[in-house]
């Protein structure tokens, strides 16, 4: 591998906390709880000679472990890349058992990255704006991240997911309930901005077969699948660490039963374990230490998720893993606080899918501190350097012409795709979101940009000044300021204005394990670790800095096809 991060015999050896930094205050909050982290003997290495989060595996006696189930390959976690790996490994002839310390799947992602889908292919004569140069693609992922990367992990996501697609395409259509449709959009090719979008998003749709059926989903459809080719599920089984022979392979794991009487089981895996437990986002030490910056715009707004805690990325490092360099994270500007709350300090806000939407957006000195249109994050990181990491939205009774004339791509869209691919919420839907909002006090609402600015408690000099100038750049056709493009500059110039304060909603993790093209973790000299598989956000190589949004369902793209890939060459032994 040519990148290394860091693993737990570097912390031992008092080198690797160095590079991260010193862990951040005891009392963490997030989520909308607050944490109290114990005090550490050591306040740099932890307790245990690493960072606090880190510790020393489990020990279990054997005694402890009442049962033990025997199966070929385990796979950890039935998510996105869990159940596609379970199927993968079925397909191949495995045994296949999958284990989830949850009672069903509830964070299988929708939209879905890909390059030269069977579906894309079809759209280039009608659409040749949307057919992707394989290089740029992976060299847009490359500057994203600012090279902390593996340059073969992005090639064998640019090389392969095309072909899982259409895998997948053939698995959710085969009993009619679903149809995979190609998000094909890639915004105004008239008028270009600063960063390129890719149609590389697919999403599954339900058709009329379905009915009034608001339990089948994409999750259950693939999951019934699983079934159906031979893997087994076990729920509330929660997987506590690895176990390797005296070669280092690793042979199973050491789990625990969570709904009946806790008891330990042992699960031995004899082709291999895939791990695909989620990344972190809910360890609020591990948040703190590795990216304390995302911490400080992060705004705690309930949704569904896998409650992931980083339990995958600790067994690794346990079996002298490392793990990325840095800390990244998937974050949408997409959560608001009250008026008289900041993001980032841990109070529950509420859930704002129209935060997308490159409208105005000003400081709490009611100030534009930057290009609203971009990537999501690159927002939020500009934000990061303004007072309290929190900034306002603001937006007129025009809103919906002006979000359907700004031509957003991705999961943010608010109207059909181009090629009349269906999006993933409807501006009649989000209408409903801002008047509940309204409601319940967080978004406010004037007729005068005056009035505005004091219920939001902004200055008002400033923001009307720095609103009026928006508007003269509007009507001149060209942002002066900070060049957003001119079909994204329009006019907030009919009341009533609205506007809210607006902070990250937090998707999930993305650092993680260093691994190879066979998806094998590796150690500090870069050779595998036998027998174990990783998928998803236990993995790292893959992003940094940086998410990619612009390449619609890379992180979800991404974790499909190589939960597909390794399923296959554990159930194979290719290797």
């Amino acid at each position: 591998m040519s990148s290394r991060g860091f693993s737990r015999r570097s912390f031992l050896q008092g080198a690797g906390i160095a590079a991260l930094g010193a862990l951040g205050a005891t009392t963490l909050t997030g989520c909308g709880k607050g944490y109290v982290a114990p005090e550490p003997a050591e306040r740099r290495l932890g307790d245990f000679g690493g960072p606090s989060w880190l510790g020393e595996p489990p020990a279990i006696e054997e005694s402890q472990i009442t049962e033990t189930v025997d199966t070929e390959v385990l796979v950890v976690g039935m998510g996105t890349g869990g159940i596609p790996a379970m199927i993968s490994a079925a397909e191949n002839g495995a045994k296949v058992l999958g284990i989830d310390r949850q009672g069903t799947p509830k964070n299988v992602r929708e939209d879905i990255g890909a390059i030269d889908s069977r579906l894309q292919q079809a759209s280039f004569e009608e659409f040749p704006e949307f057919r992707i140069d394989k290089k740029e693609a992976i060299e847009d992922i490359v500057r994203y991240a600012n090279g902390f990367v593996d340059y073969d992990l992005v090639k064998l996501w640019a090389d392969e997911s095309g072909a899982m697609v259409d895998w997948l395409t053939d698995i959710i259509e085969r009993d009619g309930k679903l149809v995979m449709e190609f998000e094909g959009g890639v915004g105004d090719t008239s008028d270009p901005g600063r960063d390129k979008a890719f149609a590389t998003g697919h999403s599954p749709q339900k058709t009329s077969l379905v009915g009034k059926d608001e339990q089948w989903s994409f999750a259950q459809s693939i999951l019934a699948y699983a079934a159906e080719k031979g893997a087994e599920a076990r729920w509330f089984c929660e997987f506590v660490k690895c176990e390797q022979d005296e070669s280092g392979r690793v042979t199973g794991v050491i789990a625990r039963d969570v709904k009946g009487d806790r008891h330990y089981l042992r699960i031995n895996a004899s082709k291999g374990v895939i791990l695909s437990t989620g990344g972190y986002g809910n360890n609020l030490e591990m948040m703190e230490d590795r990216q304390a910056w995302n911490q400080k715009i992060r705004i705690a707004a309930p949704g569904s998720g896998g409650n992931p805690t980083g339990d995958g990325i600790k067994a690794c490092l346990w079996l002298g893993a490392t793990m990325d360099p840095l800390g990244a994270a998937c974050t949408f500007n997409r959560a608001c606080v009250k008026p008289d709350q900041y993001a980032g300090d841990g109070v529950l806000g509420r859930w704002f899918w129209f935060g997308e939407q490159p409208f105005l957006k000003l400081n709490l000195k009611g100030e534009r501190f930057c290009n609203e249109s971009g990537p999501y994050d690159y927002m939020l990181h500009s934000t990061i350097m303004q007072p309290h990491q929190t900034y306002v939205d603001i937006w007129d009774a025009n809103h919906a012409a002006q979000a359907e004339a700004m031509d957003e791509v991705g999961c943010c869209r608010l109207f059909p795709f181009p090629n009349g691919a269906k999006n993933n919420i409807p501006m009649q839907v989000v209408d409903g979101m801002i008047d509940k909002l309204i409601e319940d006090g967080y978004v406010q609402k004037a007729d005068t940009m005056e009035e505005l600015a004091e219920k939001l408690n902004l200055p008002v000099e400033t923001t009307v000044a720095s609103w009026r100038r928006y508007n003269e750049m509007a009507a001149a056709g060209e942002d002066t300021d900070y060049f957003k493009e001119k079909h994204r500059l329009m006019a907030i110039d009919t009341p009533p204005f609205y506007g809210v304060r607006t902070g990250a909603w937090f998707l999930a993790t993305l650092d993680g394990i260093t691994i190879d093209t066979n998806l094998h973790p590796c150690d500090e000299d870069g050779d595998p670790i036998e027998g174990l598989y990783l998928t998803g956000n236990d993995s790292g190589g893959f992003f940094s800095v940086s998410y990619p949004n612009l390449l619609t369902g890379l992180a979800c793209g991404r974790t499909m096809t190589f939960g597909r890939r390794a399923g296959m060459l554990a159930a194979t032994g290719q290797a």
